[in-house]
């Protein structure tokens, strides 16, 4: 069948017309546990009741109203996000490139506002992913990603992760600011060190930089805390969050300091659909599952389990599985075979995972996954591993 629509992904031949919990249901009938989460985006599972019923609701009252009047909707989110973070003020746009975009103009910003107008790059890190626009593109610096779009955008200068050293030296008089995932998802589920975070809070503090965390990934209860940076000590001045937050609907938002805000003022930053009601719906009926009292104990418990099944399956198939990476329910396998074949594998046991940097294969279940749901996945992850040792060796392959 012809697709009119543009060819930009390599889709598996694969679509789903339901699901519940962590489960998917394809076209077919055949029912999938669902390792992928849709990136890190259902946190909450599919078809989560308290999230359809808020949705449901609000669609029938109102979808958008643009942001020429107040929406008390996102007031109410934001005044929550805020109660729970380090933050004074939110902007909400709608996925996580927005949110980065935001977070990039916000640190050029805020030194045009202390009057350094000419501190306008940032330092980020090799490895890193912030998204598909042209300055994430940037930020991110990534060649096959970079490549055939033109001149790329200046005001990023890229260092290794966790080299300090390398860091101190790129800070110089147009340096505005740092930014950083606290865990690397798509870069290869590369946790940072809390000591080198630590290193470069003192040095933003030292040289009057602001320091920026994309918690896309990581935010909303992903590390088994609410957002990453609470699990490594040091806080930012700006972070930008998506994917979770709004359960499957998308949303973004920026959130920072009134301090390193100072210079977004009216007319500065805007967004058509941002912030619209049914997204801040979806967004507040999510942060009343994630912060009910237990969820995310919960969370770390079970995420502990997965890992303490990990390592045994990483003994059981040590030549496929190198290492097990990540904090929480954000979980890489470094695997020795190119890790598409590893995806397929799983798929074919009916496990969806998806791949990252580094030759990994993430597992991101949603964050409501049971332990039962664990032990099943394990053992499709078993299966799928027996099956891939057992092949027979690829025709003019060394025996």
């Amino acid at each position: 069948m012809t697709s009119h629509l543009l060819p930009a992904y390599a889709r598996a031949d694969l679509a789903f017309e339901r699901g519940e919990g962590a489960w998917l249901v394809a076209t077919d009938g055949e029912r999938y546990l669902d390792f992928t989460s849709g990136v890190a985006v259902n946190a909450l599972g599919h078809a989560h009741p308290h999230v359809v019923q808020a949705v449901q609701a609000q669609v029938a009252k109102l979808l958008h109203v643009s942001n020429l009047f107040r929406i008390p909707e996102g007031e109410r989110l934001a005044e929550r996000l805020c109660e729970v973070s380090f933050a004074d003020t939110v902007f909400f746009a709608n996925s996580g490139a927005e949110a980065l975009e935001a977070t990039i103009k916000m640190v050029r910003k805020y030194q045009s506002a202390s009057g350094n107008p000419d501190r306008y790059r940032i330092i980020t890190f090799e490895g890193a992913f912030h998204g598909r626009t042209l300055a994430t593109l940037a930020a991110g610096g990534q060649k096959k990603n970079l490549e055939g779009f033109g001149p790329v955008m200046d005001g990023f200068d890229q260092v290794p992760a966790a080299d300090i050293e390398a860091v101190k030296r790129a800070i110089g008089p147009q340096t505005a600011g740092i930014l950083i995932e606290p865990i690397m998802g798509e870069g290869g589920v590369r946790t940072i060190s809390q000591a080198f975070l630590k290193g470069l809070r003192e040095l933003c503090d030292k040289h009057g930089l602001l320091l920026a965390f994309d918690e896309v990934q990581t935010g909303i209860g992903r590390t088994g805390e609410l957002f990453g940076y609470q699990r490594t000590g040091v806080t930012p001045d700006v972070m930008a969050l998506a994917k979770a937050l709004g359960g499957g609907f998308p949303i973004g938002a920026c959130l920072a300091t009134t301090e390193a805000a100072k210079g977004m003022t009216a007319g500065t930053h805007g967004s058509t659909f941002g912030g619209n009601p049914l997204a801040m719906a979806a967004g507040n009926a999510v942060l009343d599952v994630v912060l009910a009292p237990g969820f995310l104990d919960r969370v770390r418990r079970t995420s502990i389990f997965l890992k303490q099944r990990l390592a045994e399956i990483k003994d059981r198939h040590a030549s496929l599985i190198e290492e097990v990476r990540g904090e929480g329910l954000l979980i890489g396998l470094k695997v020795t075979i190119p890790y598409g074949e590893f995806v397929d594998a799983l798929r074919a046991e009916k496990l969806l995972t998806v791949a990252a940097g580094d030759n990994v294969v993430r597992l991101l279940p949603p964050l409501i996954v049971t332990e039962a749901e664990i032990a099943d996945a394990i053992e499709r992850l078993d299966r799928a591993c027996t099956a891939l040792e057992n092949r027979p060796p690829k025709q003019g392959a060394a025996g």
